[in-house]
């Protein structure tokens, strides 16, 4: 989820090509014109101040642009950035008709730029960094969070065996192999130190596994308001971005992610804790369930108190790394810094999920 500070400037736009990042211009506009349809240069390249996990960039010709993601240059972890993924999900779900951008083609050739990569379409539109989203009226606001709802409810009714997607994932057992690697990932951080809340919060979500493991859908991993493009004038999402987490998964646990913007508070990563929703005309947490719930023909979400204490838990996990990584001089960010000021808090709040939830 989004950090402090001003996440739309340091997220939007392009910047001409960082120093360490130049790819071969002449080796790239062969292979597009070889492997894109309808490609005529010449080329320009610049890239995105946003994707740093996957380096992006903006491929522009005279006639179209296009955005190009890669895997970072180095030795890389077994698994971790896998744009082959990402570009295998996006062909897939393209191909069912769901908001995604076009895939032209993928690339396993390091020889041509020197990594994995692939080319899709550049979507234009608006991405709204803020969940309060200022600056539109309350009736469009409250068409934007009703679309947002409607296009994770339409994610999780694919059919992923016949969109090709039947092995993207392992499906079953999401909440036991998930509380499980994240537990296993706290314990073995000594650097980072240990917190009462997250330790009980540990045993209490291991002895509360939800019975309804089973399910599963595609899921996002990251579904949030600053991972869509949104229409220039219309409340609608025109693409869903950045697929690196997706897999198969538990859709109540993506969905909680989703919503735990209505909990997470706005020093903590971007959310919606303390702002008048009703003033803003934003649905309240209730009635974003309730929606996502008709729409995927749920009666109800028994098992959601839940999922927010492990996404919560799952956040938790991941800023406690941070704060391992700052301990042994390995992440120094003034970003990594705040993650580690906000942890205690952060711990609190995960484990006040799961006394909602009945500990």
């Amino acid at each position: 989820m989004s950090g402090q500070g001003d996440p739309a400037a340091a997220n939007s736009g392009t910047t001409p090509v960082r120093e360490g990042y130049a790819i071969d211009e002449a080796a790239l506009a062969a292979w597009l014109s070889d492997n894109v349809e309808g490609y005529a240069g010449p080329l320009t390249i610049e890239q995105f101040k946003g994707g740093q996990s996957n380096p992006t960039y903006k491929l522009i010709t005279p006639g179209a642009s296009y955005v190009l993601r890669k895997k970072p240059t180095g030795q890389l972890l077994k698994g971790a950035h896998a744009v082959e993924r990402e570009a295998r999900v996006l062909s897939a779900l393209h191909g069912t008709g769901f908001p995604v951008a076009r895939v032209y083609g993928m690339c396993t050739d390091d020889s041509v730029i020197g990594t994995w990569f692939f080319v899709m379409e550049m979507v234009e539109g608006r991405i709204f960094w803020d969940a309060t989203v200022p600056g539109v009226s309350n009736a469009e606001r409250a068409a934007l969070f009703d679309a947002m709802n409607a296009t994770i409810a339409r994610l999780h009714s694919v059919d992923y065996q016949a969109a090709g997607l039947g092995d993207y994932g392992k499906p079953g057992n999401y909440f036991a192999r998930q509380v499980n690697r994240w537990s296993q990932q706290y314990f073995a951080d000594e650097a980072a130190g240990r917190d009462p809340n997250m330790n009980r919060l540990i045993d209490w979500l291991q002895a509360n596994l939800p019975q309804d493991d089973d399910t599963a859908s595609v899921i996002h991993g990251d579904f949030r308001i600053d991972n869509m493009i949104f229409h220039p004038s219309e409340p609608r999402v025109l693409a869903v971005l950045d697929w690196e987490l997706s897999t198969l998964g538990h859709p109540g646990a993506d969905f909680a992610y989703h919503a735990m913007m209505y909990r997470m508070p706005p020093h903590i990563v971007a959310g919606l804790y303390g702002a008048d929703i009703a003033g803003l005309g934003i649905p309240d947490e209730a009635a974003y369930l309730a929606a996502y719930c008709r729409r995927t023909g749920r009666d109800a979400m028994p098992g959601y108190d839940y999922y927010m204490a492990f996404n919560f838990f799952r956040l938790a996990a991941i800023f406690h790394g941070i704060k391992g990584r700052v301990a042994s001089g390995t992440a120094a960010s003034a970003q990594a810094a705040r993650r580690v000021e906000v942890l205690p808090e952060l711990m609190e709040i995960a484990w006040q999920q799961a006394v909602r939830a009945g500990a």
